[in-house]
């Protein structure tokens, strides 16, 4: 495969995730046989990619030599800073500070895989790097949420059916299919449903809100392992199967 220019201007777009994705050049790069790029289309669809300042900030930290690795076990770290502070502090300063965290380890997912991608520094551990550290960083603050409002179990279940998505995903990709990241609660609703609950919360001075938002994702991503194994299920009977 040839060589890739790092980090292009907007009008072309490349796969973010280090999970061994290629680039699609604008200027012809070849796809298989069949001519059907299924490496875009395994990927999840980021618009924040585009954005000049993330570009500026993931070319700068390739050129500093930070390995796509390292981005990514960063997430989990904020993650638990997150939940740690949500734990000690879930309708305060703690909440805000989740938050926080929250966001900065959504940027970690984004940037590791502009830099592994476009800055040209992909290694053989991507694949792990670019699922592990998302579950666990997943698991981390679900299950802190379950303990912050008072209702373990269910930040438990959250974390089982969060997993559960990706895991379906992934199923899909195996048996080679188009892997789909449909909702109604993937990672990004997710994330964003626990960021405005705990924005919300200090203002109401109750866990309420949190507890609504846990419930809504322990049953949105149940709802969405349905969804996507009846996705996987239409398309292994219609015989849609990815060209090698």
């Amino acid at each position: 495969m040839p060589n890739e220019q790092p980090f292009p201007s907007d009008a072309t777009t490349h796969p973010d995730s280090h999970a061994g994705c290629t680039a699609h050049a604008a200027n012809g790069l070849e796809t298989a046989a069949a001519g059907v790029d299924t490496t875009e289309a395994n990927r999840r669809p980021i618009k924040a990619r585009g954005n000049p300042f993330i570009q500026r900030l993931a070319r700068r930290m390739a050129e500093a030599g930070i390995t796509p690795n390292s981005i990514s076990v960063a997430s989990v770290v904020f993650a638990a800073l997150g939940a740690v502070c949500l734990l000690v502090s879930p309708v305060g300063w703690g909440a805000i500070a989740c938050a926080v965290g929250i966001q900065l380890r959504l940027l970690c997912n984004l940037i590791d895989g502009m830099v592994a991608v476009e800055g040209g520094r992909k290694t053989p551990t991507g694949a792990l790097y670019n699922e592990v550290p998302d579950r666990v960083a997943d698991s981390v603050l679900l299950v802190s949420l379950g303990y912050a409002v008072g209702v373990p179990w269910l930040g438990w279940l959250a974390a089982l059916a969060a997993a559960c998505t990706a895991y379906v995903r992934v199923l899909g990709g195996s048996l080679g299919l188009v892997q789909s990241f449909r909702g109604p609660m993937a990672k990004q609703h997710r994330m964003a449903l626990m960021t405005g609950a705990c924005l919300l919360s200090p203002l109401f001075g109750t866990t309420g809100l949190l507890h609504l938002a846990l419930i809504l994702m322990a049953l949105g991503a149940l709802i969405t392992c349905g969804i996507r194994l009846r996705d996987i299920a239409k398309q292994l009977e219609k015989g849609r199967f990815q060209e090698k």
